[in-house]
């Protein structure tokens, strides 16, 4: 498998540093409220980086789930605001937790391959690791908590800046104590924050100081990545607005107590997507959920086929419109699905090995640098003959392999599709009949029944063939 790596800037091949397999971290939810699709879009691809790079081998692929930060704790505030801040912050980042997984089974994430680690559940890794980069002076103790000094990282003989250009100009002597900042300008940042009035907060001595509080953000997944799989890692996925100040600011947490200067070997990061134009916001209020999109009749799947549709490092962009043809894409690859209960019982005169082929093909494509656009054009010109042909029943057996195949690489449950019930089979053999009888009106009644039903009906040299509307 091959991936973009932000710390090359270059197309390289993925392998494995340890025997056991590839190593995978992603940066997760922060889970304050339901999260938008712009977010979702990062796990979707996150999603298929370890689909594809499992077909090579056992992967590990570990998800931070951030409960605790600044959003958090205001989310929890407004949401619970008589309730004890520690019950509050746990309450309503559980809440949105359950939410934010039951969104990735609907997008079609298989988050049973996922390990995912709470923030709260690694105080004390975070304050370990807190505690050796202060005794390695590269931390220091303020009225307000600890920061991380990052002129004494550079002074160490460490790199800021291995994902992008960070320049003297853009440094600044301030500190700043809020998790996400200007992009533009270089702060040291916080590691530990002393407890303000109204916070959750964990006990903590550092050199003789009370700083009993919580931590920043970018600690965070710094403690839960080395925790959960060592390092340095194989891979390290999200969000491009992650690179700075979030990823290059892990780098420099998870690196400056170590001689090795590499935190993950890969760092594979997805473009936005944009609505109307610009990046999807909760800040901006131009978001849509999970929630929204089924509230307007659409599938969350033909979400995941329109950021498929988009290459993980070009631009995606949603509309309405944009989602609407993405669903009569994956309905296309879904009456492809159904033929598995429609095998025609006829000798079968064609070698059945090309649709085992199909799953081996579509890992080639997408191996290399997970370009699922080619993978889709692919699968139209596979769905296009397979519904000129349909399938006879000494195929069926390849066929459901070549579906298994798709569901393990794009994760869209094609063999989720199942038969039809009886009293519908019923109305489409009267609906043939009707057609025999040339009874056109009472065929048009029968469809609009079948429509009514979410069942389509083509009609075949073969026969009337069904298909999921």
């Amino acid at each position: 498998m091959k991936l973009y790596n932000t710390r090359t800037k270059q197309i390289e091949p993925v392998t494995a540093l340890q025997p056991a397999g590839l190593r995978i971290y992603s940066c997760g939810p922060t889970v304050y409220n339901e999260i938008h699709i712009g977010n979702l879009s990062s796990f979707i691809f996150a999603d298929m980086v370890r689909r594809v790079a499992a077909q090579t081998g056992k992967v590990t692929h570990v998800m931070n789930i951030t409960d605790i930060d600044d959003k958090t704790i205001k989310g929890s505030r407004v949401q619970m605001p008589d309730t004890d801040p520690m019950n509050a912050l746990l309450t309503v980042t559980d809440k949105y937790s359950q939410k934010f997984f039951t969104d990735m089974k609907l997008v079609g994430n298989d988050i049973q391959a996922v390990t995912f680690t709470k923030a709260t559940d690694h105080i004390g890794d975070m304050q370990a690791l807190i505690s050796a980069l202060y005794d390695h002076k590269i931390a220091y103790i303020t009225e307000d908590g600890v920061y991380f000094d990052i002129d004494a990282y550079r002074k160490s003989g460490k790199v800021y800046g291995q994902l992008t250009e960070i320049s003297a100009e853009s440094t600044s002597e301030a500190r700043i104590d809020n998790d996400e900042y200007d992009k533009e300008s270089v702060h040291d940042f916080a590691l530990w924050k002393k407890q303000k009035p109204g916070e959750p907060a964990w006990e903590y001595m550092l050199d003789g100081h009370n700083i009993t509080g919580r931590p920043g953000w970018h600690i965070e997944c710094s403690a839960m990545s080395q925790s959960s799989l060592d390092m340095p890692f194989d891979i390290h996925t999200g969000g491009i607005d992650l690179i700075f100040p979030h990823h290059e600011n892990e780098i420099a947490q998870s690196t400056a107590t170590q001689h090795d200067p590499i935190y993950a070997t890969v760092f594979a990061h997805n473009e936005h997507l944009l609505i109307d134009g610009k990046k999807m916001a909760k800040s901006l209020n131009n978001f849509y959920t999970v929630s929204d999109i089924v509230a307007n009749g659409y599938d969350p799947l033909a979400f995941r086929m329109l950021v498929l549709q988009s290459h993980y490092r070009n631009q995606a962009h949603f509309s309405w419109e944009n989602l609407g043809a993405a669903q009569n894409r994956l309905r296309e690859l879904q009456a492809v699905a159904a033929l598995r209960w429609q095998a025609l019982p006829l000798a079968h005169d064609a070698g059945t090995f090309s649709l085992r082929d199909v799953p081996e093909e579509l890992a080639t494509i997408l191996a290399e640098d997970l370009s699922t656009p080619h993978a889709l054009a692919f699968l139209s010109r596979v769905s296009t003959q397979l519904l000129a042909v349909l399938i006879e029943e000494d195929m069926l057996d390849h066929f459901v392999v070549m579906l298994e195949g798709i569901d393990a690489l794009l994760g869209l449950k094609l063999c989720d599709i199942g038969d039809i019930s009886d009293d519908l089979k019923l109305l489409i053999e009267s609906r043939t009949k009707a057609r025999e009888e040339k009874n056109w009106e009472e065929a048009d009644a029968l469809r609009q029944k079948l429509t009514e039903q979410k069942i389509g009906v083509r009609d075949t040299p073969d026969g009337a063939i069904w298909f999921p509307l």
